[in-house]
């Protein structure tokens, strides 16, 4: 196994020998631990002509641990090739399954269908069937594989109510809201009812690195008098198919906690308020032990 103390972050748009500067937090804290080298990598150019330009490549192979902006399964695959070519072998074996396997929620669903909310799946837009949906559900949300539009005029969720041409209509906009980071297909979930402290829900992050519960941070803004998952449930979830990955907790109005959401630990984001510093120490040691 490669030792892995070498992380890769995307590069400023207008200058490819600085970092993101959404992500100069992140940079800062993984070199005030003095444990990872960096190398910049132009995202940007990468998406639009599929250039792959880096900055302070090492000389010697080495192992590298992406923390950077979403990408397609399959440019996630090429950049993993076109990396290796490279001498630098990023965090998920060849084939990059486990990306897939987090990335695209569908695929990790039965895996975590014990504690989080119900779903259908359509392979497209075009294959949705609404009265499937209205029979399941008596409220539901809509994401495609990867991500929902929470945060924007898109319906936070639906209910029996909506007739099949309003419904078309909403995912018109649905669609303009992902453009180019459509993925997949289309996920009709059960919308559960979260519960609040002082208007704030109640949802953690959890980093999963090397079957370790890494870190554990309030991931909406909440009070800290708010409770946390139960341990037992996050300790259910240490050992899946991954070296790498978050899961999404939230307690539920009735006092109860289910899944919301996982992710590839390399494209999640850290928390509001999380000790970033904290956060590279443990990425580091959790990895190379």
């Amino acid at each position: 196994m490669n030792n892995y103390n070498t992380i890769l972050f995307p590069s400023d748009y207008f200058n490819k020998n600085n970092v993101d500067p959404d992500l100069q937090s992140e940079y800062v804290a993984a070199m005030q631990t003095g444990l990872f080298k960096i190398i910049l990598f132009d995202y940007d150019r990468y998406l639009e002509d599929g250039k792959l330009t880096l900055v302070d490549l090492p000389e010697a192979p080495c192992g590298a641990i992406y923390r950077g902006w979403m990408l397609k399964p399959e440019k996630y695959r090429d950049l993993y090739e076109r990396m290796r070519e490279r001498g630098v072998t990023l965090l998920t074996p060849l084939p990059p399954q486990e990306y897939e396997l987090f990335h695209i929620f569908p695929n990790v669903y039965p895996y975590l269908k014990e504690d989080t909310a119900k779903m259908i799946v359509f392979d497209s837009p075009k294959d949705i069937d609404l009265n499937v949906a209205k029979k399941e559900f008596k409220r539901f949300m809509v994401k495609d594989f990867v991500k929902s539009v929470k945060g924007t005029s898109f319906p936070k969720y639906f209910d029996s109510s909506i007739t099949v041409a309003e419904f078309n209509e909403n995912m018109k906009l649905f669609m303009e809201y992902r453009g180019g980071l459509y993925t997949g297909g289309i996920c009709f979930k059960e919308y559960l009812a979260l519960k609040r402290y002082d208007n704030r829900t109640n949802e953690y992050r959890v980093f999963y690195i090397n079957h370790e519960v890494a870190t554990v941070s309030r991931n909406s803004g909440q009070a800290d008098y708010a409770p946390v998952p139960p341990t037992a449930l996050i300790e259910k979830y240490r050992d899946l198919n991954s070296i790498y990955y978050t899961i999404d907790y939230a307690e539920i109005a009735d006092g109860s906690w289910k899944i919301l959401e996982a992710g590839d630990g390399q494209v999640s984001g850290l928390s509001d308020g999380q000790d970033y510093n904290a956060y590279f120490r443990a990425l580091y040691h959790c990895i190379n032990r």
